[in-house]
């Protein structure tokens, strides 16, 4: 296929959710408590749906299925998920299985490592990243005692900043905050603490202590990441992490730049700026907040124009 196949995203409101995600990107969101923007996603609790070419229309599950040469992946499901969040509040400190427990215990659902991309943030935001426990048995006791000040970990962030999550770490956005976060397709979440806050019907919300504990990876602490950054004609290419879950990389171009056909199918969200795309003599915009997906073998092609976006594959 030699067209990049564009997405509309899927929304979706939260408590901690605000209107950033039309404020920054211009989306028409739900309404002021929205949270979530799923933009590249074949999860059953919200799919993406192709915007253009021949299969328009078509929610990105049924394309992963039905049309594998367009992938080409051994992976059973859509493997990836890629969200950006806005953190209007606190989100509930929380931690996610890897894939063996969430198999056994969450209906063959995949485990949930992520990572994020710091859009944009409010002065002094911080993150939850980590915790100080040493044993399981410190761990279990504190959460049970609710010294949150002594086991959780802060960071403070800033536009820019990449932290990579794996399965096992707990972790939550703090208010002012709005990532780009790629992640394994997975809606398992164990909420560990969510500050007593009640809903619009005065309902706290389910914590899940006991699976928390139980997957949560001891001892734990934030550690700097080191990034490659390669010069490519008139952009600049980070990558931020490569491994068995996913390869993420940050595209920044402020020219032409021609990028060879890629063997594996990409992901791909413009996060600022914008340009176009070039490929067999045809022309495609690119604007902030647009989320399309390269097919295998798609190109060779140009990008041209000032933008960033961030890249992802499995």
């Amino acid at each position: 296929m030699s067209q990049p196949i564009f997405l509309e995203p899927v929304f979706k409101e939260r408590i901690w959710g605000g209107t950033k995600l039309k404020d920054l990107f211009g989306y028409e969101i739900p309404s002021n408590e929205t949270g979530e923007c799923w933009a590249i996603s074949a999860h059953p609790n919200g799919q993406s749906v192709v915007k253009n070419g021949p299969f328009q229309g078509m929610a990105l599950g049924d394309l992963w299925t039905g049309h594998q040469e367009l992938f080409h992946s051994d992976s059973k499901v859509f493997p990836l998920l890629t969200k950006i969040l806005d953190a209007s509040d606190d989100l509930s400190v929380q931690v996610h299985p890897d894939d063996t427990y969430a198999g056994e215990h969450e209906n063959g659902e995949l485990g949930k490592t992520e990572c994020w991309y710091i859009v944009d943030a409010e002065p002094g935001a911080e993150i939850i990243y980590g915790h100080g426990a040493q044993s399981k048995e410190e761990l279990a006791s504190w959460i049970h005692e609710g010294k949150w000040d002594q086991l959780l970990s802060k960071v403070t962030v800033k536009a820019g900043d990449f932290f990579y999550v794996p399965s096992g770490t707990l972790h939550a956005l703090g208010k002012g905050i709005v990532v780009l976060e790629t992640q394994q397709s997975s809606d398992t979440t164990y909420r560990v603490y969510d500050y007593d806050r009640r809903d619009a019907a005065g309902n706290t919300r389910e914590l899940h202590l006991e699976k928390a504990i139980e997957v949560t990876t001891v001892p734990q602490a934030y550690q700097e990441g080191t990034y490659n950054t390669e010069a490519k004609d008139h952009a600049e290419i980070t990558t931020f992490v490569a491994n068995d879950f996913f390869t993420v990389q940050k595209w920044s171009v402020t020219g032409k730049t021609d990028f060879e056909a890629s063997p594996k199918y990409t992901l791909v969200s413009i996060i600022a700026g914008e340009g176009e795309l070039q490929s067999g003599g045809e022309v495609y915009p690119l604007r902030k907040g647009d989320h399309f997906i390269l097919p295998v073998g798609f190109g060779p092609y140009g990008i041209t124009g000032n933008l960033e976006a961030i890249a992802s594959w499995e």
